[in-house]
């Protein structure tokens, strides 16, 4: 049994060097996580940390939420936007995601109006459609009274 712990000792005290080098392509990874996660990521954290404490009256935002709106107040940890006119909301300062160039939100035009003046036109499109049914329905009726 001790020529063979013998051995064992004497091969592990050879392969000290190489134990290093199986190592070498393990720090190149983590050189490669840095310099391609983790430094970018970092990178736009600052950024907009930034952003969020340089946030003025009148700056146009999008919050992580998704809405858009016009910067009223700004406080310590809350901003007041303006989604709509006389409509008000009060959002954290780290929600907002986003700085619009300013006029932006004037060169947005919401589908949501189109839609519903859409949706008009054909409701009166069916509506005189419907009245000239019933129309005919009177003619008909006329015709069967005169009989």
């Amino acid at each position: 049994m001790l020529i063979n712990d013998a051995f064992a000792q004497a091969a592990a005290s050879t392969q000290d060097s190489s134990d290093l080098l199986s190592l070498l392509p393990m720090f190149g990874i983590l050189v490669l996580f840095y310099f391609l996660l983790i430094r970018p990521q970092a990178k736009r954290a600052k950024e907009q940390k930034q952003m969020v404490e340089g946030l003025q009256r009148g700056d146009e935002v999008i919050t992580n939420g998704g809405i858009l709106g016009q910067v009223l107040n700004v406080s310590e940890a809350y901003v007041i936007i303006e989604i709509a006119p006389a409509i008000e909301v009060t959002a954290l300062k780290s929600s907002v995601q986003t700085l619009l160039p300013k006029g932006t939100l004037k060169s947005i035009e919401p589908k949501g109006k189109t839609q519903k003046f859409k949706a008009t036109k054909t409701t009166t499109a069916s509506e005189n459609s419907a009245a000239e049914t019933t129309e005919s329905h009177d003619t008909d009726a006329g015709n069967v009274e005169k009989k």
